[in-house]
């Protein structure tokens, strides 16, 4: 393990190639704590609200995959919406939209 990990490190990516949006140093729990806190925020609108129902279906598929999977690459190529640190951007612009919809009352 020790081994694979040290190999890890010497090909981490050291930059995204877009301005403004670091490398994130733990994206995969960073993703699945951010997936996990938009899933119980989202329990609390009512069930039938459409805006639920849709937003809990991507994030628990994102969930799935970014916990069924190890690989940085195959996690992007899986999702389809650009490098990890955009999905990690879209998964907290999501849970911060949550918070709006229950202030808004769907």
């Amino acid at each position: 393990m020790n081994f694979t990990r040290t190999l890890l490190n010497a090909v981490q990516k050291t930059t995204t190639g877009i301005t403004g949006i670091a490398v994130h140093p733990t994206p995969r729990p960073h993703l699945i704590k951010t997936y996990g806190d938009t899933l119980t925020a989202l329990s609390r609108l009512p069930a039938t609200a459409v805006y639920r129902q849709a937003t809990e279906a991507l994030t628990q598929h994102r969930l799935a995959v970014v916990e069924s999977t190890e690989d940085l690459g195959e996690i992007e190529a899986k999702i389809g919406a650009g490098q990890i640190e955009e999905v990690i951007i879209q998964a907290e612009d999501e849970q911060r939209l949550v918070a709006k919809m229950a202030e808004w009352k769907p």
